[in-house]
């Protein structure tokens, strides 16, 4: 019985490993092919309301379309996966691999460039920039809640999908309002809600009546600041309005949009090594408006800025602006 296997690991909080194998006999005698997926969560688990909880989305509509079976492991000790991406993709080359946030790598971090591991990226600074333009709208009309013009974000660990995210957004807000100040913090931590609710407590204390959580689990900490300081904050990856009644937008990272497709390539037989990567233009990432009615003329500049980045004509940045 011939098979061939798919596996799907995961770089800021995610893995998936995925097995198409031949199992069942269809009618005329003829083996059909059953596709067995696990998704291994990192250590922020399935709970995060963020990337986790995404790729779990990605896994459960793919089970209901593709009648494929599914399970689910939680990490507990781990959220950066592409060494061992690299050492098990080298181990078994008939088995395909795809990682999200990042690629197959040896132990000094470079791409092996297997032919069986498929890189799933984002670019996050488009999400973060449409959340930044929310921001940045609403500091330059006196909108929000102290009006001080500061905001600020607080990151997990300085790692390029975390600071994709903050460079869009800072460069968005200061482009709608030249004026604004964005701090920037992180809490080296993507799991402990307290970590990042330190950070966010500071930079309450430093005027940001806008904060911007990139932490994953962590970053629930700084939702729950900005709730308990009467001030605005703004969720990540999914959509988190029911995470802290503060939430008034959420830049989305569309992991479970990935997951989903990741699958179904392999169900159609399209898989390919080498990178897929989403965004505003493929309906990757994007923003969602939570708990507040914005202004019309702030959704139109939404609607505008994000056609601009769709057409190329606007490119938001993946390094942090100085």
């Amino acid at each position: 019985m011939g098979q061939s296997r798919l596996k799907f690991l995961g770089f800021a909080g995610v893995a998936l490993m995925l097995l198409a194998a031949c199992g069942t006999t269809g009618g005329g005698g003829t083996p059909a092919k059953t596709y067995k997926i696990g998704l291994v969560t990192d250590i922020g688990g399935l709970n995060d309301k963020s990337f986790n909880h995404l790729a779990d989305l990605g896994l459960e509509k793919a089970k209901t379309d593709f009648k494929i079976q599914g399970d689910v492991v939680e990490s507990k000790s781990g959220f950066l996966m592409q060494q061992a991406m690299g050492t098990v993709s080298g181990q078994f080359p008939n088995v395909h691999f795809a990682i999200i946030d990042g690629a197959g790598t040896d132990a000094n971090g470079k791409d092996l460039q297997h032919p069986n591991v498929q890189s799933l990226f984002f670019k996050e600074q488009d999400a973060g920039a449409m959340v930044g333009v929310i921001a940045g709208m609403l500091e330059k009309q006196g909108k929000a809640k102290k009006n001080q013009h500061v905001i600020s974000a607080v990151g997990g660990i300085s790692i390029p999908p975390v600071d994709h995210y903050i460079a869009g957004y800072k460069w968005a807000a200061t482009m709608e309002d030249p004026s604004i100040k964005v701090l920037v913090g992180y809490s080296n931590d993507f799991t402990d809600p307290a970590k990042c609710k330190n950070v966010a407590s500071s930079q309450i204390s430093a005027k940001s009546d806008i904060l911007f959580q990139v932490a994953g689990g962590c970053g629930l900490g700084v939702l729950q600041a900005a709730g308990q300081a009467s001030v605005y904050s703004i969720g990540v990856d999914a959509d988190q309005k029911d995470a802290d009644p503060s939430v008034i937008a959420s830049a989305l990272k569309k992991v479970d949009v990935a997951t989903y497709t990741a699958i179904k390539n392999v169900v159609n037989g399209q898989f390919q090594g080498g990178a897929l990567t989403f965004s505003v233009a493929n309906d990757g990432a994007g923003y969602a408006v939570d708990n507040l009615t914005l202004p019309d003329d702030i959704k139109a500049e939404l609607d505008k800025v994000q056609g601009q980045i769709k057409s190329g004509a606007l490119t938001p940045p993946d390094k942090i602006p100085a």
